[in-house]
């Protein structure tokens, strides 16, 4: 199947893939009276001497502003925000269909800094959540820690956290299966950009503390002069042994590997210079660092990516349309790390121990019981 050609004429036919629908009927003049003027004053009137009643007279609490600058669009690059249109009226068709979340995209024409986070700030009155897309790294995560500061309401950046609570929920399965020690085992992480950071934290908070992260310059090590503020944080959880050298020397003897990176850059002989039964997680898009074939000949045990023709895709979609649905159900002010790590750990435990296999860790996009799951866990983390 050419989905490139499926794709352009289903967007071309349908000019785009969101509308905007009514909840309401306006059938007579009484019915217009009531959801416009005159009757519309009154819940104007009740919002305006207490603001936290929007959330009972409008659709605030279940509207999400899918943010983007058109920096990091997929693996597309910086294309801009028409072009990044599709892939933000893709997600918030997601939000729609998977947690039944009204989410509409917002493409900005700038890529300063603070511009998007004054623009953002102004828009919030009239969302719920704001969910940061693709938006390229190192400005991706002041852009959100100023946002979390200054609002209010859940910000959450999916290319960072989405990556890493999926990421840890298939970890957690495979380390089910793989019977290896979470504490002593060894993992590389390649690509230190939005996602690979966020996923170091999440999995070092869960307490895999043996991590070595690598850029397209090589291990990140101590001795290095050429590394930004972001990468000489995540130092202070990772390379506990300051190892130096590149890729190919960060797998030596190494347990899981996960790549969130470019596609090719591991051989069969990698794997095999890796410890016995290694977990390998390729999640590059549209190609992986390594072939699954290729991984599972070179002894691989358990291999996942973000592709779907392949077993244990490694996919964002399982994680945020439950994580916006608990956090705005909740009316939580922020999405704590407890709850990045509730939403993981359920992620897990919705597939039962009887049905975990090797090519099987974790529930496919498409499984109905995962939202609702994850959003529950999410709830009880703010409660908790």
């Amino acid at each position: 199947m050419n989905y490139d050609e499926k794709s352009l004429k289903l967007h071309k036919e349908s000019r785009g893939k969101i509308e905007v629908c009514s909840k309401v009927s306006l059938k007579n003049q009484d019915d217009l009276s009531v959801a416009y003027t005159p009757g519309v004053a009154a819940p104007c009137m009740e919002i305006h001497q207490d603001v936290e009643k929007v959330y009972e007279y409008t659709s605030k609490g279940s509207l999400v502003a899918v943010v983007t600058d058109g920096s990091a669009v997929l693996g597309l690059g910086n294309i801009g925000p028409e072009a990044a249109m599709p892939v933000m009226e893709g997600k918030a068709v997601l939000f729609k269909e998977f947690a039944g979340i009204d989410a509409f995209p917002i493409c900005l024409a700038t890529q300063d800094v603070d511009e998007i986070i004054n623009t953002v700030v102004n828009l919030a009155p009239t969302f719920g959540g704001i969910n940061l897309e693709d938006i390229s790294a190192p400005r991706c995560f002041e852009i959100e820690r100023k946002l979390i500061e200054k609002l209010d309401i859940p910000v959450f950046h999916d290319d960072q956290h989405g990556t890493a609570i999926v990421t840890l929920a298939a970890l957690i399965n495979a380390f089910k299966i793989s019977g290896k020690d979470m504490e002593k085992s060894k993992v590389v992480i390649n690509g230190a950009g939005s996602a690979g950071i966020a996923i170091a934290r999440l999995i070092h908070a869960y307490g895999f503390l043996n991590i070595v992260m690598c850029d397209s310059k090589g291990i990140i090590s101590k001795d290095r002069s050429d590394l930004d503020k972001y990468k000489t944080e995540i130092l202070e959880i990772t390379n506990k042994n300051n190892e130096f050298g590149n890729l190919k020397d960060a797998i030596v003897s190494a347990d899981v590997f996960i790549g969130v990176s470019a596609a090719n850059l591991l051989s069969g002989t990698d794997i095999k210079s890796m410890n016995v039964d290694p977990i390998i997680f390729a999640m590059a898009n549209p190609n992986p660092e390594i072939m699954p074939d290729e991984a599972y000949l070179a002894g691989a045990l358990i291999v996942g990516t973000g592709r779907s023709d392949f077993d244990n895709q490694i996919n964002n979609v399982l994680v945020f349309p439950g994580v916006f649905k608990g956090a705005l159900e909740s009316r939580a002010r922020e999405i704590s790390v407890q709850m990045k790590l509730a939403a993981a750990t359920a992620l897990a435990d919705s597939i039962p121990s009887s049905e975990l296999r090797t090519d099987n860790i974790i529930p496919n996009a498409f499984d109905k019981r995962v939202v609702e799951v994850v959003s529950e866990a999410v709830k009880n983390a703010v409660s908790n």
